[in-house]
């Protein structure tokens, strides 16, 4: 899962605790990295990030699922149960 963000993005910094708990909680299981869309907006574009907090899964290098928006820690959990479990 990568978390495509910025440091200026309030609704980023509001979804930040629940994407580290989940990282924590499914250690071994599920990879999560944090991407600056400012640092590296040729990679957000290449994923068609055009709005900011995105969450985007990975399956075998490639996109499966994604979240947009700040989402509660409990949308987030039952997101990536669907992805592990597909």
């Amino acid at each position: 899962m990568v978390d495509f963000w910025a440091e200026w993005c309030g609704p980023c910094k509001m979804i930040a605790p629940s994407v580290h708990d989940m990282a924590v909680e499914y250690d071994g299981k599920l990879t999560v990295g944090k991407l600056d869309v400012d640092s590296s907006p040729s990679v957000a574009m290449q994923y068609g990030v055009r709005s900011i907090p995105a969450l985007i899964f990975f399956k075998g290098g490639q996109p499966v699922d994604q979240i947009i928006g700040a989402v509660p820690k409990g949308a987030l959990k039952k997101k990536i149960d669907a992805v592990l479990g597909s």
